[in-house]
């Protein structure tokens, strides 16, 4: 099953651009929202996307400003929480649902939670992959080390060799898993394969100085059930916040960690799967 492709233009500080999106399943399944990481793109979720659709839903999983399909913003200062919150409502808007069902993976985790906690918020329910309400200085510098590089590659194999090493935190991916991921991962231009995101994130991500991230305020305000996933490994969602978050903030909290992976499970793994389809089937 292939995604429907799709653009949406939204009014951002520098004027309107596209925001890429893929859906998958019936127009009138319930909504599940899936939200990537920083320099991932919306492909990251075919693998829950398909199993979704096949269960009835309706999958929108949408490219960030700057990754994939959906415009570079003007500059690195623009590459920031307002202005993506400001692009997902619009997003939310197209879809015209009165609820919907947010997977969210790091970033995209963080987003989801900064729009559960709004008040009269469409979100019914959050799934939060491998992010949480405080962000250690630690895995940011470690994040800090490579993003925003823009390294060239001759073919797509460097490329896969190249996620390979930088996203093993993953999990233990098949090759043709691997190998999907560099293919969305990567485009083509005359000097070979790049990356596919704005380089400029990487400058937007270090104009700060590391320090630890404190969004607790931010966690207690969400009412809707979250799931809560953790690989076990992971330095950026500790096993002590996973812990805590289980404890405070929404009035239902599942916590579920996974072996094998670190920083961020990659959501194609079957029992990943049926973690998500599960906690979303209960609402």
């Amino acid at each position: 099953m292939e995604p429907e492709l799709r653009t949406l233009p939204v009014l951002l500080p520098q004027g309107f651009v596209d925001l890429a999106y893929a859906q998958w399943g019936p127009r009138d399944g319930r909504v599940v929202v899936c939200a990537h990481g920083l320099t991932r793109n919306a492909r990251d979720f075919d693998v829950l996307a398909r199993a979704l659709a096949g269960r009835g839903r309706r999958v929108v999983a949408v490219d960030f400003p700057g990754r994939g399909r959906s415009s570079w913003l003007a500059g690195p200062a623009q590459y920031g929480f307002p202005v993506y919150l400001g692009a997902l409502a619009a997003l939310v808007a197209r879809i015209d649902a009165e609820a919907i069902d947010w997977v969210g993976t790091s970033m995209g985790g963080l987003a989801g939670m900064m729009l559960a906690a709004q008040p009269r918020s469409p979100l019914a329910r959050l799934v939060v992959n491998d992010v949480g309400p405080f962000i250690p200085k630690a895995s940011l510098e470690r994040i800090g080390s490579y993003v925003g590089e823009a390294p060239r590659f001759a073919t797509l194999g460097a490329v896969e060799a190249h996620l390979r090493r930088v996203a093993a935190p993953f999990g233990l991916l098949t090759d043709a898993q691997w190998r999907h991921l560099a293919t969305h991962s990567a485009v083509r231009d005359g000097e070979g394969w790049r990356l596919h995101h704005d380089p400029a994130i990487g400058e937007a991500f270090k104009a700060t100085p590391p320090a630890d991230i404190d969004l607790w305020p931010v966690w207690d305000a969400i009412a809707q059930p979250v799931l809560v996933l953790r690989g076990v490994d992971s330095d950026l969602l500790l096993r002590e916040t996973a812990q805590e978050m289980a404890r405070r903030g929404p009035r239902h909290v599942e916590l579920v960690e996974f072996d094998g992976c670190g920083h961020a499970p990659a959501l194609m793994a079957q029992d990943q799967i049926e973690a998500i389809a599960r906690f979303l089937a209960a609402g």
